[in-house]
């Protein structure tokens, strides 16, 4: 089952201005991928500039999960450009919460696929998953191994091995292995704080990140 983590009362400051991220801002679009991007040995994908240590949003995901999807398209592009401007470090972890056919399944095939994808494709991959996950949730089996290839082709990943990794799920292994033990998912802690559904509002979100501070670079 999935369920959204109970919503932590976090006292809000109201900024005396806030910066919109737009899709079609060619210099936001340019900065978010400068933005370099690391995968650690747990799986997890750090999205951070140098010299960036906090806030720190760590962000559990299962690329099955339907509000995984919907938290996605509210706020990836927030996460991105905060990113971008060096006022949040972001912790991907891609996880498998389900233990119910065929989602669990699903999940697995999708991460361990995502795994297979080099870290400076991975964002670009990961939009792919999000776009293509099955439905109806519950009841339809998805991210075949030809889906998960030519999403890879749609994402501009290009590295050799590729093909062979996804079809031959090299990497579920070591993502079961790395899977840690939640409640549900999406589930978002900033700086260790659970957010709950304060984290789909972008506005919100970009807020209480301003109030825990951090590394601010010099533009």
């Amino acid at each position: 089952m999935i369920k959204r983590v109970a919503v932590v009362v976090v006292a809000i400051a109201v900024m005396a201005a806030t910066v919109f991220w737009a899709g079609g801002d060619k210099a936001s679009d340019q900065a978010q991928a400068q933005t370099p991007i690391t995968r650690q040995a747990d799986g997890s994908l750090v999205l951070a500039l140098p010299g960036v240590t906090q806030p720190v949003l760590d962000l559990y995901e299962d690329f099955d999960c339907p509000i995984c999807r919907e938290l996605h398209g509210k706020v990836n592009p927030t996460l991105l450009k905060l990113a971008a401007q060096g006022r949040l470090k972001v912790v991907f972890h891609p996880v498998t919460i389900f233990v119910d056919e065929p989602m669990r399944s699903n999940s697995i095939r999708a991460a361990a696929a995502a795994r297979c994808v080099p870290a400076e494709s991975w964002l670009a991959y990961r939009e792919q998953l999000y776009g293509m996950q099955p439905e109806p949730h519950g009841t339809a089996s998805g991210f075949t191994l030809d889906e998960l290839v030519a999403a890879g082709e749609k994402a501009g990943v290009r590295v050799t091995g590729f093909d062979a990794c996804v079809r031959g799920q090299e990497r579920a292994a070591g993502h079961l292995k790395d899977n840690p033990q939640l409640e549900g998912t999406p589930t978002v802690l900033l700086n260790g704080q659970m957010l709950g559904d304060l984290a789909f509002d972008p506005n919100a979100l970009e807020q209480v990140v301003a109030q825990f501070g951090g590394t601010y670079l010099e533009s």
